[in-house]
């Protein structure tokens, strides 16, 4: 986080652990209103992925679930990169900003990923980089959220999820949320600005706040506990527009195209609620009394506190274990979850059979 950003967001009355924002000074209050009010979270804690080069879109398209050339400026996609047996190293967010793709992705991941990535650079003309301090970034979520923002900027706002509008030095980006929601990127200047603007139409929250509102849109996120645990289709990334299934081959592609027109899924993601005070941290086992063996059924994808009390989660569950209605947390007799809707229908047929 650059110095002169971490200053703009203590002034707001930031409480921070590294480059996390923790809470404004009253965590139950924002939680409330990020589900029914006008809310700014600074995005520092999720890291990015700067790829620049000639042969970019090239390699990129080699490597990642997503159309990389289709994806002009003006849109965005989730996506995931696979290892050889497509299950997912990491999730991410990618946009193109000037000559550069970025991929946005948790703080965490940035390092392995890249590392990955490398690996297959061989000689294309690509350069891949943390780009950390490339740009400022954060969210704005609301249900006046648009008008806020397009006030704030005296111009156009991305009116569809995944469009994208660059203006006034920033890059709007409209992503899935229960009201209308954006990520926000630009150089310090601009965003100082912005932040500024916006900080008198909505509340700042921390970070946690916008990871609850991912849980409630059903947005999945891959933090290292769970690398290489689920194909996408596990994490409902089709259904997010996160897996292009007429592109041409990319790491682990014939694992996730033969899931999509030869398999029957048998786990998928879904959105329990959970009798807890404090959220489990990701990759903690799900258990089925019903099911004799040992083995879970499902893991914790991501969970956090909900206003109303108790724990909002998204994992990945088998799906018998769901349709019956027993998983538990943490052994087959622990705190039982409840199955929640998602904002979004699975496929016809899915895990039929």
């Amino acid at each position: 986080m650059k110095p002169e950003w971490s200053k703009v967001l203590l002034e707001a009355g930031a409480e921070l652990e590294g480059e996390r924002v923790l809470d404004y000074g009253n965590p139950e209050l924002e939680r409330s209103v990020a589900l029914t009010g006008d809310v700014l979270c600074d995005l520092s804690h999720q890291g990015l992925i700067g790829a620049y080069g000639p042969e970019t879109a090239e390699f990129l398209q080699g490597q990642l679930t997503v159309d990389v050339p289709a994806l002009d400026p003006a849109h965005s996609h989730l996506g995931a990169f696979c290892n050889a047996k497509g299950r997912m190293l990491a999730d991410f967010r990618i946009f193109r900003r000037g000559e550069t793709w970025f991929l946005r992705l948790p703080r965490e991941q940035v390092q392995p990923t890249l590392k990955r990535l490398s690996l297959f650079v061989l000689r294309a003309k690509v350069t891949l980089e943390d780009a950390d301090d490339a740009l400022v970034r954060f969210g704005l979520s609301g249900p006046h959220a648009a008008e806020h923002l397009g006030a704030a900027l005296g111009g156009p706002v991305p009116g569809a999820v995944d469009d994208v509008v660059h203006h006034q030095g920033a890059t709007l980006i409209r992503v899935p949320g229960v009201h209308p929601r954006f990520e926000i990127y630009g150089e310090l200047e601009a965003l100082t600005r912005l932040w500024e603007a916006l900080n008198v139409r909505a509340a700042p929250v921390g970070a946690a706040q916008w990871a609850l509102l991912d849980i409630l849109a059903g947005v999945p996120q891959i933090h290292a506990e769970n690398a290489e645990a689920f194909v996408p289709q596990m994490t409902n990334l089709q259904l997010l527009g996160g897996v292009s299934f007429n592109k041409g081959c990319y790491q682990g592609q014939e694992v996730v195209a033969r899931m999509h027109y030869l398999g029957r899924l048998k786990r998928r993601m879904y959105r329990l609620h959970l009798p807890l005070e404090a959220p489990p941290p990701p990759g903690t086992a799900l258990y089925d009394p019903q099911v004799e063996a040992e083995q879970p059924v499902g893991r914790i994808v991501q969970a956090q506190p909900h206003p109303d009390g108790g724990v909002e989660a998204l994992a990945v569950l088998q799906i018998a274990s769901a349709e019956g209605g027993h998983p538990r947390l943490g052994a087959a007799q622990g705190p039982a979850a409840e199955i929640r809707p998602l904002p979004y229908a699975f496929e016809a047929g899915a895990g039929e059979g």
